[in-house]
């Protein structure tokens, strides 16, 4: 466990800390609960504040990094694809430019250390920090880690981990530690809450299905649950999250199938649930029906069993991994997206709700699967290593 004791520090310097990695927000958003972790530590262990700062070839969230005094210094970096593509001809430049610019950039700001959560923006940035002699940090959020990390782990000073089977992948076993996968603040805080039946107009005897495609929405899972919404509504009550992109077709198809069903208002679309939302709908939801991302860990937190989907195409097929690594643990239950239809997730769904005492276990495994303090863990690493190398 990453315990440790933090020092005041012994000069007036100001510790600067440099986070990279990004692409998506399973990398960008355990990384500002972190940044949140070191801020709320930083006060109360009164230390001198920390300047944060993120690396990347975007800043993603920009009113994330603003709120959480994060300054982002842009980072060009080129993408290695899987796949054939004459992109991945062009972008060898652009990732040997990145190099060169980030040595200068990491040169100027010359952090005491750097913490990556991997993905191809972070690697100018780490080799970068290598050359400097600046020690870094790596968090792997996969049960299979990304190759960047794995280069990375080769000289990394800790490496954490959100499941114990990626621990496998690194041969410095003396630095890894199985941490979980930070969350914000405000996910960790989700629990009963007695306002969401009347702020989501639901009715509290009838139980809930929340079901989350991922930032995107999934149109196979869309059209697994619109095959079957009808006899769903029979029983539970839906919130779907489908997607922007998906909303008006999900809306109007769902018009057209609970046509005349008086229980058409057990069923509620959206295109995005924001953290209010998200929150009041974990509060209530008895399943959840969710891609095999970064939510897991959310879902996880919240203690809710699960029915987990992950995308067949995935790079590195990292989400049918962590599909698998999540339901060994007892919480969930997968479907291949190759034998997904209505008519399948419809008898899982009612599996595992005519067994009351499974339902609790899958609730209990949840529970157990979950780190909440794994951004105080990683928090309180990257401060000591930080602290160590100010000397």
């Amino acid at each position: 466990m990453y315990r440790v004791i933090l020092k005041h520090q012994k000069n007036n310097n100001h510790m600067k800390i440099l986070f990279t990695g990004g692409g998506s927000g399973g990398h960008f958003y355990p990384i500002i609960a972190i940044a949140e972790e070191i801020n709320r530590l930083v006060k109360d262990e009164k230390l001198l504040p920390a300047n944060l700062y993120f690396m990347s070839d975007s800043p993603y969230d920009a009113h994330a990094l603003a709120e959480n005094n994060i300054k982002f210094v842009s980072n060009p970096s080129g993408k290695v694809r899987r796949y054939f593509s004459i992109l991945n001809f062009f972008d060898l430049f652009k990732t040997a430019y990145g190099m060169v610019v980030s040595l200068f950039k990491v040169f100027g700001i010359f952090p005491d250390v750097v913490f990556s959560k991997g993905a191809y923006a972070s690697f100018p940035v780490v080799m970068a920090a290598r050359i400097l002699g600046i020690p870094v940090m790596i968090h792997e959020s996969d049960s299979v880690p990304g190759r960047a990390n794995v280069w990375a782990g080769k000289f990394a000073k800790r490496i954490a981990v959100s499941y114990p089977e990626a621990a496998n992948y690194f041969k410095r076993k003396d630095v890894v530690a199985h941490t979980g996968n930070p969350l914000r603040r405000e996910i960790r805080l989700i629990g009963e809450n007695k306002n969401a039946n009347e702020y989501l107009s639901l009715d509290q005897f009838v139980p809930t299905i929340l079901v989350l495609g991922g930032s995107l929405g999934s149109e196979i899972i869309n059209d697994a649950i619109l095959e079957v919404l009808p006899q769903l509504v029979q029983k539970f009550q839906i919130i779907h999250q489908t997607g922007k992109n998906n909303i008006t077709e999900v809306k109007q198809t769902a018009n057209v199938v609970l046509q005349n069903n008086p229980l058409a208002n057990r069923y509620r679309a959206f295109d995005y649930l924001n953290n209010l939302s998200l929150s009041m709908a974990a509060s209530v939801s008895k399943l959840v029906i969710t891609r095999a991302g970064s939510t897991i860990f959310e879902i996880a937190n919240w203690g809710v069993p699960s029915i987990v989907i992950p995308i067949t195409n995935s790079a590195g097929d990292h989400q049918r991994h962590n599909a698998y690594a999540y339901a060994r643990s007892g919480a969930a239950t997968v479907i291949e997206e190759s034998n997904l239809s209505g008519a399948v997730l419809m008898q899982e769904i009612h599996r595992i709700f005519d067994q009351p005492e499974a339902l609790n276990k899958m609730s209990e495994s949840a529970k157990s699967f979950s780190n909440p303090d794994a951004a105080e863990k990683i928090a309180r690493e990257v401060l000591r290593i930080g602290l160590s190398h100010e000397k």
